[in-house]
Parts: structure tokens; C-alpha cells; sequence
């Protein structure tokens, strides 16, 4: 887990194994940054989650590991590895975990 971004070009990776749980807390890795957007991987310990707030640019939520309840404008979803909802820009939003969850986000900069 010691690599960087750099370093997982070029090779297959298992994006649920970049990232561990960690006891109350949400734990991010972001795989790559560009002016084009980012991908970053979440694991989010039982009971936490990311409160309501809004993102400037539209994302991708890909469900990779577990379940989680996302908010989208006061409506819920429950979402299921395998599982992917896009987040519009600008609309309120919040992530969940009732139980131990990772995902991966994608933000697309346009």
C-alpha cells in the first residue's frame, strides 16, 4: 500500500485493496489528479460517512465493497457493491455507511 500514484500506472490493481478500514473513520487514497478530473478510493468504517454538501463538478460513486444509503437532494438510495450513481454538480448530497463500505469516486472537471 506504500505506492504512490506513479507507481500503479501500467499494472492491474484492485482499487478495494488500496485503501483499509480504519475504527470510526472515512480513510481516502486519490489515485490520480488532473485539470480533466480525479479518481479516489474511500473506505468508510460502520457508522461514518461524508455529511451533506455539494461538489462543483459532476461525479461517478462506483460501489466496490458493501452497502451505504447516498443522499441525493433529500432522496435516498441504498447502494450495493457493483452498484453506480452519478452525483450531479451542484446538488446536495451525502454518503452513509451502516456498514463497513468502500467506493470509488470519480469527478469529472468540465
Amino acid at each position: 500500500m506504500g505506492e504512490d500514484s506513479q507507481d500503479l500506472k501500467g499494472k492491474i490493481i484492485r482499487p478495494a485493496d488500496l485503501v483499509n478500514y480504519q475504527d470510526g473513520s472515512v480513510v481516502s487514497r486519490m489515485l490520480t489528479y488532473t485539470p480533466q478530473g480525479t479518481i479516489t478510493i474511500f473506505a468508510f468504517a460502520a457508522g461514518s460517512g461524508l455529511s451533506e454538501h455539494t461538489a462543483p463538478f459532476d461525479a461517478v460513486l462506483q460501489v466496490l465493497e458493501g452497502t451505504a444509503e447516498v443522499s441525493l437532494e433529500g432522496k435516498n438510495f441504498d447502494v450495493v457493491s457493483g452498484d453506480m450513481i452519478i452525483l450531479p454538480a451542484h446538488i446536495p448530497h451525502a454518503v452513509h455507511a451502516s456498514v463497513s463500505f468502500k467506493m470509488m469516486l470519480t469527478m469529472i472537471h468540465a
